[in-house]
């Protein structure tokens, strides 16, 4: 669907933006370092969820001080993924969530879904949503960098052949919230992932929203006009 000039397009993160999986993915990523013989507290990990996997295991790292062989590195990616397909029969859509991709699709409001997941666990996750294939999603091995890079909405805002600088983004991290400004984007935050709405805020958001179901309430004040 082409994005025409006066209805923007929406591009959704997913983890903690549309489903509930961002303690999952914490989790994941826990079980995988401890595989490596690194132990970090939840909390830690939980600050680097959105970025892609090769940039969060570097910052958590560099943390720690700790070093990994280039074997270890290679392995950690393989060793979240096995640890995340053990856990995502728990994942869930958040509040309103599909509510509020039923209702854009309805208006005709074009929507794509960008994350710094692997093809593989972004599929696990998105089937908890109950979308059809026709959706676009853009993952992590479409483009060159992830999260707080903007390259993942960018190559959304394509795919729908709109212009990025009239599109908004949805997301629940500070990463997500820094890809959006550097996009030049509208950015909105959502309170779902964990992070505090002062945090989302001073990363660039808008307009700052409990979960989907908030925002579906307030899609006027992002350009959405429903109509009756």
């Amino acid at each position: 669907m082409k994005v025409s000039s006066t209805t923007p397009a929406f591009l959704f993160d997913l983890d903690g933006t549309l489903v509930d999986s961002v303690y999952q993915h914490v989790l994941a990523w826990r079980e995988a370092l401890e595989r490596v013989g690194i132990e970090l507290a939840v909390w830690r990990i939980h600050r680097r969820i959105g970025m892609s996997g090769g940039l969060l295991v570097n910052a958590l790292l560099r943390e720690t001080g700790r070093e990994v062989t280039a074997e270890q590195a290679e392995q950690l990616p393989r060793f979240h993924g096995e640890a995340y397909a053990r856990y995502v029969a728990q994942v869930r859509p958040l509040p309103g969530a599909s509510d509020l991709l039923a209702t854009l699709t309805r208006q005709g409001v074009p929507w794509a879904i960008a994350t710094s997941g692997q093809v593989e666990s972004a599929r696990r996750t998105i089937k908890a949503l109950g979308i059809g294939p026709g959706v676009p999603v853009i993952t992590r091995e479409e483009v060159e960098r992830t999260k707080p890079d903007p390259d993942l909405f960018l190559a959304a805002a394509l795919r729908l052949g709109g212009d990025i600088t009239t599109s908004v983004v949805v997301g629940d991290s500070v990463w997500d919230l820094l890809a959006a400004r550097r996009a030049r984007a509208l950015g909105v935050g959502l309170l779902s992932g964990g992070y505090g709405a002062e945090e989302l805020e001073q990363a660039g958001a808008y307009r700052v929203y409990q979960d989907p179901l908030d925002l579906l309430r307030h899609l006027d004040e992002v350009g959405v006009r429903l109509a009756a």
